[in-house]
């Protein structure tokens, strides 16, 4: 489990897809002879093991070939269908000569099979309105591949055709030479894209902590050398090898009807014929005995860390009710020991930025206990001492009552929310926990079980079981393996990390009681607002509110996720504050909840709102300071107070400034790091002519900035700005307006309307066009091709969705040449930005990722493509594979609570979204070959374009390179 994240170990402990404010798990029936009914008549389940009962509502068969299915109905959303094939084959079952041949037969799966011709299963599904990417997706693991479609409509044909592209990768793919020889420059491209400064120090790291095991070994994007071998005949045998009925479980969750699709899986499916399914190799040996090693890894990019680890011996649990007993106490032990280490890292002079401690499976071959930090570079003796400390005192001293008091409300409350929320869990998420049942073996458990499970095994959480469970759980850290990462070698080496280790696991420790906080401060603002104006929009019934103070307040009461609300707060100002002369005015803004509020520091209030599901912070964006947040119907009024008391009262503290302060030097150490890093760090000055307000400033501008200076350039604006509230899901209108009186309506008068701030809205596009070229310090065979144009603003709604078609033409196409035919880019892209702050502002952009020997050749295709578009319009063929997925999107919108607040925040200031929303469809229709033509020729010309190549650096002479961590041995 994760311990530093709580929600996430409710997660594992009850089988959950993911934390329940962002997807809800399945529901599982009381055990007994339902769930012996089910099991009777299929094959293995990890369930089968257990006591604890799957939910009757999936719907778990095998077929005679072992062939497994997970079907369930559900409608949320309703119309779509989550779909997923998971073969349990991953890079683990490679041999040597193999490395990466589990990654490659992935992309192979959409090259050509039996019944779909070499590259026609992209534009298949494109046709039916399925974006790739988006809704056509696939990833491969060290353990498995699995194949995701996400269906907008659940029509029989849309259905069919799902289940027909899924047999064919199970046993029909071609894997013909031509389609090997084209992906494979695709699949280097992505090995490439994926060399950075992260993935190198993983790979290193793996190789220090367990030198022998077969993973390190394993990396799923595999070797030049085996990649550059590997042969269709090759491919085709690891695929028929691998791709057997035993190995394959078919996940379907949505809008359909089970018992029909079910007998079409076993009519698509049941003549595949069975074959010997190899066992998956370990991934071990994981070495529980191995400890006393030091390493040290050096990288530019990164900011000091410093990682105690033992491995200690992998324990089959299954998921049973007395393991999730003791994963309770487990769970709240590591959870207050990581809130301990979170409050040292909150002070005013922190000993380190981070730190976490936890115990976690290393696949199924061992598990690690370790304890991780996060140094401020140059004081990581420090930051040892102070981690390692504090995890000491947890165990020998053991934790409070009040302690266990708080992790238990954290849980009841999520645990209470994942209940209430049973009947509207998404698709996507029942499907995931399905999967996660398959991966882990994490029964997926009905919410309620759950709650009853917790409340009655929370009031024998007492100290001294948390502790005993925690100590049960982890290895002992005695002479631990010891890693340190940075940019520099630390003063002394590796032996004086093991030296300040060994002086730090010996020190006397203190004894500290950390206080109660006070009650929460923020529950008056005056006498409640008097609502001056009501009145529902005619489109979609939005409820649009005036208080008498000038604040707006924009309602709709949806039920597509019980117990479920959107909070979204606009006050006028953002980024509009900042000018030439004050360029960073509101850079810090994002900050503010960090700095806590004027009567509780950020940690007194994580300890207040235990038990509830609110949060805490404040953005700014083009026009306005934002604030959003998921809550519950209880939790809004303390969500709003809290919201309300952030913009009359923030807390400003240094503790924040630090946090930033430490944010911005670990950016400015990785601005070149990257080809997309040195971009990204250069393109705002390079499109502006350097304009202070889109430039990146100096360091030392970021190192000066205080909350002093942000509180004398924002505090007007939220004192008097205009405000905008806007409020979606399941809510009671006349409660919450009652709590929005409570808060907001009862601040003194704002403004009535946001401001124009016409004079501010010019944004320059540079006069200096054609090449430009930037410089990374990343490996030297990675090169990025950016062009952008100067386009216009989206006033225009019938322009907009031109736009987006062009947008779609040209990132279908480029995917054609760059990727399919000339096998140079793994994922080229194509993207419009009309401005809706900047006034005759927006760019369209082409982007692409290639080696360092094929710029040219990019750079003449992208050109291509685009000179050919502004000749000649799209064909029909290509307009409906770019407009289906973009219609499928503008029909979903309002299937989630999510879509429909993009279109309430803001209900009353820019209520064109709402008209915009009704009649996208309609326009998007509307867009013929022509008018696409026209756009590319009108604002894609050559001359217009800014051409930015990113290359790497000039080569400088190595400094000496640190041992490799098997050279280190024992300190």
């Amino acid at each position: 489990m994760k311990p530093l994240h709580i929600s996430l170990a409710l997660a594992a402990l009850f089988g959950l897809a993911a934390s329940p404010l962002t997807a809800r798990p399945a529901p599982l029936p009381q055990h007994g002879a339902a769930h012996r009914a089910i099991a009777a008549n299929i094959g293995t389940w990890p369930f089968q093991k257990s006591d604890v009962a799957p939910d009757p509502a999936y719907r778990f068969g095998q077929l005679p070939n072992g062939m497994r299915y997970i079907l369930r109905h559900n409608e949320t959303p309703k119309g779509e269908i989550a779909v997923r094939m998971r073969f349990d084959v991953g890079s683990l079952d490679e041999g040597e000569k193999e490395r990466g041949f589990a990654h490659f037969v992935e992309h192979m799966a959409f090259q050509g099979s039996t019944h779909v011709a070499q590259g026609e299963m992209v534009r298949l599904l494109e046709r039916k309105g399925l974006a790739f990417g988006a809704h056509t997706n696939a990833f491969t693991t060290y353990e498995t591949t699995t194949y995701h479609l996400d269906l907008p409509r659940n029509t029989p044909d849309l259905i069919d055709t799902a289940l027909m592209l899924m047999r064919e990768t199970a046993s029909e793919l071609t894997i013909s030479p031509e389609s090997v020889s084209n992906e494979r420059g695709v699949i280097l491209s992505e090995k490439r894209d994926r060399n950075n400064w992260q993935y190198r120090e993983a790979q290193d790291r793996y190789a220090f902590a367990d030198p022998k095991s077969r993973y390190r070994q394993r990396s799923p994007i595999g070797t030049e050398e085996t990649l550059g071998g590997a042969t269709a005949e090759a491919l085709r045998a690891f695929w028929r090898r691998n791709y057997v009925p035993e190995k394959a479980v078919l996940v379907m969750v949505g809008d359909f009807d089970v018992a029909a699709v079910e007998a079409e899986i076993r009519a698509r499916f049941g003549d595949w014929a069975a074959a010997p399914a190899a066992p998956q190799p370990s991934a071990g040996p994981i070495d529980g005995a191995d400890g006393g090693r030091n390493s040290i890894y050096l990288d530019p990019s990164l900011s000091e860390h410093i990682t105690i680890t033992r491995r200690s011996a992998w324990r089959d649990e299954p998921d049973t009710w007395a393991n999730r007993r003791k994963g309770l106490a487990t769970t709240v032990g590591y959870a207050i020991i990581n809130r301990r280490l979170q409050r040292l890292s909150r002070r005013l002079d922190p000993p380190f930025r981070a730190a976490q401690f936890g115990t976690n499976d290393i696949f199924h071959a061992g598990r690690d206990t370790a304890i991780n930090v996060d140094s401020i570079d140059g004081r990581w003796r420090r930051a040892l001492t102070a981690a390692a400390t504090e995890v000491r005192r947890a165990i020998e001293q053991g934790f409070t009552q009040r302690e266990i008091d708080e992790q238990v409300a954290v849980l009841t409350s999520l645990a209470e929310t994942a209940a209430a929320r049973e009947e509207t869990q998404g698709s996507v998420a029942l499907a995931n926990a399905a999967l996660g049942m398959l991966r882990g073996g994490s029964i997926p458990s009905d919410p309620n079980a759950n709650l009853a499970f917790l409340k009655a095994q929370t009031p024998g959480l007492t100290p001294d079981r948390v502790l005993a469970a925690v100590k049960a759980d982890m290895a002992a850290l005695d002479n631990p393996l010891i890693r340190f990462t940075g940019r520099r070698e630390p003063d002394g080496g590796a032996d004086a990390i093991r030296a300040a280790w060994n002086e730090a696991s010996t020190t006397p420790l203190p004894t500290i009681m950390e206080p109660p906080p006070a009650p929460f401060a923020y529950t008056e603002f005056g006498a409640p607002g008097a609502v001056v104006e009501d009145r529902r929009e005619p489109y979609f019934g939005i409820r649009e509110i005036r208080f008498a103070n000038g604040v707006r307040l924009n309602l709709k009461r949806t039920t597509l996720s019980r117990q479920s609300v959107l909070v979204h707060m606009a006050i006028d100002g953002g980024k509009m504050l900042a000018t030439s002369g004050n360029p960073l005015a509101v850079e810090m803004t994002a900050m503010m909840g960090t700095g806590g509020l004027g009567k509780h520091t950020l940690d007194e209030m994580q300890s207040l709102t235990a038990g509830h599901l609110v949060s805490l912070g404040l953005t700014a964006t083009g026009d306005s300071f934002n604030a959003s947040a998921g809550t519950r119907p209880k939790d809004l009024l303390l969500q709003l107070q809290m919201m309300a008391a952030l913009i009359t009262d923030p807390g400003y503290r240094q503790e924040g400034e630090n946090i930033f302060h430490q944010n911005a030097n670990t950016m400015f150490l990785r601005l070149r790091a990257t080809p997309t890093a040195a971009l990204q760090s250069s393109i705002g000055g390079i499109l502006s002519d350097n304009d202070p307000r889109f430039t990146l400033q100096p360091v030392t501008a970021y190192r000066g900035l205080t909350f002093a200076k942000l509180k004398a350039d924002i505090s007007e604006r939220l004192q008097h700005g205009a405000i905008e509230i806007g409020l979606v899901g399941d809510l009671d209108e006349e409660a919450a307006i009652a709590d929005v009186a409570r808060t907001f309506g009862a601040l003194p008068t704002r403004e009535a309307e946001f401001r124009k701030y016409d004079d501010q809205r010019k944004r320059p596009f540079t006069a200096r066009r054609g090449e430009r070229t930037l410089t990374h310090t990343g490996p030297a065979d990675q090169a990025l091709i950016y062009d952008v144009w100067p386009t216009r603003d989206d006033r225009d709604p019938d322009e907009k969705q031109v736009f987006n078609m062009l947008q779609r033409i040209v990132r279908i196409q480029l995917t054609e040449t760059l990727r399919q035919k000339l096998g140079r880019s793994y994922s080229p892209s194509a993207s419009s930005d009309l401005s809706r702050i900047w006034r005759d502002y927006g760019t369209f952009a082409v982007a692409a990722s290639v080696d360092v020997d094929s710029v040219a050749m990019a750079k003449q295709a992208i050109d291509e493509t685009i000179a050919a578009l502004a000749q000649t319009p799209p064909s029909e063929d290509l307009m409906l594979r770019a407009r289906q997925p973009l219609l499928e999107m503008i029909d979903n919108t309002l299937n989630t609570n999510g879509g429909w607040l993009g279109i309430v925040a803001l209900a009353q200031s820019e209520p064109d979204q709402i008209e915009r929303q009704v009649h996208a469809a309609q326009r998007l229709r509307a867009v013929t070959p022509e008018a696409v033509q026209a756009a590319a020729r009108r604002y894609l010309a050559a001359r217009d374009a800014v051409r930015i190549t990113v290359l790497p650096a000039p080569a400088t002479p190595a400094p000496p390179s640190a041992p490799s961590p098997e050279a280190r041995g024992p300190a």
